[in-house]
């Protein structure tokens, strides 16, 4: 018998402004460029090694649940006339930092047992956020039902409807009693 399903939080976290804080940016590399090699003969020939592709994005955590919990996003996004949201690998990071700590500290919210509240942990993760949102969820086990828990829930509907977030990270933890689920919603500075 499969396990029942706890509902999503009693509350999403609300969305939220920060204090502005720097923070580096990684600076883009310039592609090789060719450099004459002489030969004997008496036009010199160009030489260069082509660049090799960028590595594939890492796939999201959680496999293709993740995926496929960021399609549903997106799909009911689309009918409420909001943009997709586009994966970010610092709000995944932090999503799934989330899943795996309620999981192995057996707690249920959004704020962790040491006072790390959602906007804490993505600016933990890298993210430069001007606003954010999180919703959590347990107990669902398709990426289906827990979008249906979510988009049956006032405030977590609100935080998947809302056009301001432009970024998303899902993380989820498998395991006994779970699985746990989060979503981390942004838009950076």
């Amino acid at each position: 018998m499969p396990p029942e399903s706890a509902p999503p939080s009693a509350s999403p976290s609300e969305s939220a402004s920060p204090s502005p804080s720097p923070s580096a940016t990684p600076s883009p590399t310039p592609p090789p460029t060719p450099t004459p090699t002489p030969t004997p003969s008496a036009k010199p020939t160009p030489k260069s090694t082509p660049p090799k592709p960028p590595a594939p994005a890492p796939a999201p955590a959680g496999g293709g649940q993740a995926a496929q919990v960021i399609a549903l996003v997106n799909s009911e996004r689309a009918a409420a006339g909001c943009g997709p949201l586009k994966e970010d690998a610092q709000l995944r990071t932090a999503a799934q930092g989330h899943s795996d700590d309620m999981a192995s500290r057996d707690f249920f919210s959004h704020t962790n047992p040491d006072g790390a509240d959602p906007g804490k942990r993505t600016t933990a993760a890298g993210y430069r956020w001007s606003t954010y949102g999180e919703n959590i969820a347990k107990g669902q086990q398709t990426p289906q039902q827990v979008m249906d828990s979510w988009m049956k829930s006032q405030g977590h509907r609100e935080n998947i409807l809302n056009c301001s977030f432009k970024d998303i990270g899902v993380g989820i933890h498998q395991g006994p009693g779970g699985p746990w689920w989060t979503q981390n919603f942004g838009a950076r500075m």
